[in-house]
């Protein structure tokens, strides 16, 4: 089945800017309260056709069915301080009334075998189009930065092994998984030094700002 591509995932860029622009509001209204937010920063993008292509093929999803069974094509990440801000984050997504969570997969208490971990969740999020309103599947992935960092260098490693690690490599990417959860976890206990550290910085920061205007 042959596709208008730009046609077909003009929808899911949509869905992506929008998503990006709300969720980033969600930090600034943290941030506005003088509050710390569990929101560090939030990506997104589309999946790029080659990727959709390869994924299925390997996953044996017919082209007019990638829109049902391909639940990432519309990906966004939200990255936090602390393994706890995680939880904050995915309940407020709960609370949301303008997106419905349709599953969730827990990769923090549940790692892969890789070592992999994150929290993800699969939403169903409806675009306005001059056709009416459709439904759009979006996976958003809620990890610390610790974790983003493993799973950024996992993904380049697992394209240049095309997911076939040597064993050695493998190990390697076990232990440093390891390494970044117990930073993790270490950040964690230190969480009220860290917050009160940045706040003092946060404050000079906009004293040396109000100065110079």
């Amino acid at each position: 089945m042959s596709k208008d591509w730009d046609l077909f995932l003009a929808p899911y860029k949509q869905a992506v800017d929008e998503l990006k622009i709300k969720l980033k509001g969600m930090r600034t209204q943290f941030e506005m309260q003088g509050t710390h937010s569990p929101i560090e920063f939030v990506t997104g993008r589309v999946k790029p056709i080659p990727s959709i292509l390869d994924k299925a093929m390997k996953k044996n999803i017919q082209l007019d069915k990638i829109e049902e069974e391909m639940q990432d094509i519309a990906g966004l990440r939200m990255m936090c301080q602390f393994v706890d801000d995680i939880k904050l984050v995915v309940e407020l997504l709960r609370m949301r009334n303008d997106l419905e969570i349709i599953e969730e997969r827990n990769y923090i208490t549940q790692k892969k075998e890789s070592g992999y971990r994150s929290y993800h969740l699969v939403i169903q999020y409806p675009v306005q189009t001059i056709d009416g309103e459709k439904k759009i599947l979006v996976e958003i992935q809620v990890r610390t930065l610790a974790m983003n960092f493993w799973a950024t260098i996992e993904h380049s490693l697992n394209y240049k092994y095309k997911g076939r690690f040597p064993e050695e490599i493998e190990r390697r990417l076990q232990r440093a998984a390891e390494a970044a959860f117990l930073l993790d976890e270490e950040m964690s206990k230190i969480r009220g030094e860290i917050q009160e550290a940045q706040a003092i910085f946060s404050r000079k920061t906009d004293n040396k700002d109000s100065a110079k205007s």
